[in-house]
């Protein structure tokens, strides 16, 4: 093949990442049958100068496609497209709005699954490039035990992210490096809870909340007070037994409501916290992407009295295989939990810790943010467009504005959510139900992942899901009857 006969390839510059967007391209073509099995593609250099772009582009294309089975190439001869095995895949809609969506790449039963990132546009052959770069240079001192805290390079970066787009005000040293925010959220509650001890072992908690966390208070001996959630956050002023020895919230986008904490209820929150000598445990999870305005200012940024613990993990905004989170403790908890996290020995390997903190300095994961939030933007739009027309009647549909989760809940109270889960689950659809979050008495309702939602097909996927909707709460099946007025079934 010419390298002329690429010019189908177009090439977004405003996006960046010209090397994922060649090799997704190829990748389509090549499982849609329009470049065959055996076809010669052109050499690097010819397709480069073609497309206007760095050969080195290319080639990390290749080598990518290369890697995944897609492409043959043998010394002496030109690299071949491979025998992929699969029949040619029907076209997939470019949306309006121009972003780049990719095809449906979900199995059936993960339709709408919350609190997954979508990776398809992960920055495969930049990450390499870091990675290998510290893997080939790392100094001798890196090799040995080192800090288990976590390198000072990825303290720094961390901290300056943070302060930058959270407003967090720490020092190096207080950056804790974890594999993930469960194990952060266990090396705190096993510093700070303290069962014999009168009221030690007391745990506010978000009323709905995450359910980890939840699980991880418990088996650490915690005694869990639920704390109700409004549109305003949690409001201690409803907490009732005795004072707690640590709160845990997400303050800046509530999981799984969505809601944003008040300025008035971070500060009440704050007091309260003082007043009874408690730590604030700030899961900060995904507060990057909010979609219409800038993120609020973190819980920690406005702490005067060294009282809030602020947790971040790279598994929403980066990737979760990467496997990195932080915890940013306050001064006076310092020593204790650094000496818990070296006991515990959760240490993020090296090489790891430096690649990343390279990818922070040098821009690349704000651009990456940028560019993901614009995409979960556009998914989160139309999905709440969607759901409100197809299911508006039988669903209180949230706001959307921000995160990788859309909460709902049913205008009838006394539908059973988990039983209505688990008949989606059965056709493809894995929302989560509402009472999952709840410890008391649970308002039903569903959590939709927006996520890896293609606004090409949400529609005709939320008129499906709509088909299996319960119009009362005695129905747990399909609906036995549609509108028929030629347009998708109505909740």
């Amino acid at each position: 093949m010419s390298a002329s006969a690429f010019a189908w390839q177009p090439l977004d510059r405003a996006t960046g990442d010209l090397e994922g967007q060649l090799y997704r391209g190829m990748r389509e073509r090549i499982l849609d049958g329009t470049m065959a099995a055996g076809q010669s593609l052109p050499s690097t250099r010819a397709l480069a100068l073609t497309l206007g772009v760095a050969r080195s582009t290319v080639v990390q294309a290749y080598e990518r496609l290369k890697a995944d089975g897609y492409l043959l190439a043998q010394t002496g001869s030109s690299t071949r497209v491979a025998e992929v095995g699969t029949a040619p895949l029907p076209a997939t809609p470019r949306p309006a709005s121009g972003l780049s969506v990719p095809a449906r790449e979900l199995p059936l039963s993960k339709l709408f699954e919350p609190g997954i990132p979508d990776l398809t546009a992960f920055p495969h052959a930049s990450w390499a490039r870091y990675l290998g770069a510290r893997g080939r240079s790392l100094r001798i001192h890196d090799l040995g035990y080192g800090d288990a805290d976590g390198i000072r390079e990825l303290q720094e970066a961390i901290l300056d992210h943070v302060a930058q787009t959270r407003g967090v005000v720490a020092r190096p040293e207080q950056v804790m490096i974890v594999p993930s925010t469960r194990a952060a959220i266990s090396l705190l509650t096993s510093v700070l809870l303290r069962p014999g001890e009168a009221n030690g072992s007391v745990a506010w908690m978000e009323e709905p909340g995450y359910p980890t966390a939840q699980a991880l208070l418990r088996a650490a001996g915690a005694e869990i007070v639920p704390v109700p959630c409004d549109e305003a956050g949690i409001d201690v002023a409803k907490a009732g037994g005795p004072p707690p020895r640590l709160i845990y919230v997400t303050p800046s986008h509530q999981y799984p409501t969505g809601v944003t904490m008040s300025l008035q209820r971070r500060l009440a929150l704050l007091e309260v916290a003082q007043a009874s000598g408690a730590v604030v445990i700030e899961d900060d999870y995904d507060s990057e992407f909010q979609y219409g305005s800038r993120p609020i200012a973190a819980l920690q940024g406005i702490d005067r009295n060294g009282i809030v613990a602020y947790l971040g993990t790279f598994s929403k905004i980066f990737a979760p295989g990467v496997r990195v989170a932080y915890a940013i403790v306050p001064l006076r908890l310092l020593q204790e939990v650094s000496a818990a996290l070296q006991l515990r020995g959760a240490v993020v390997p090296i090489h790891i810790q430096a690649a990343l903190a390279d990818f922070i300095r040098d821009g690349r994961l704000r651009g990456y943010i940028r560019k993901m939030k614009a995409l979960y933007a556009a998914r989160m739009a139309a999905s709440v467009t969607a759901l409100q027309r197809h299911c508006g009647d039988v669903l209180h549909i949230g706001d959307g504005s921000g995160g990788l989760q859309l909460a709902t809940w049913f205008r009838d109270l006394r539908a059973d959510d988990q039983a209505i889960a688990r008949n989606m689950k059965a056709h493809g659809f894995a929302m989560q139900p509402m009472s999952r979050f709840q410890l008391g008495r649970a308002r039903p309702g569903l959590v939709f992942g927006i996520s890896r939602v293609a606004p090409a097909t949400v529609q005709a996927d939320m008129a499906r899901l709509a088909a299996l909707m319960p119009r009362s709460a005695g129905q747990i099946g399909p609906a036995t009857s549609h509108e028929s007025n030629g347009s998708a079934a109505q909740c």
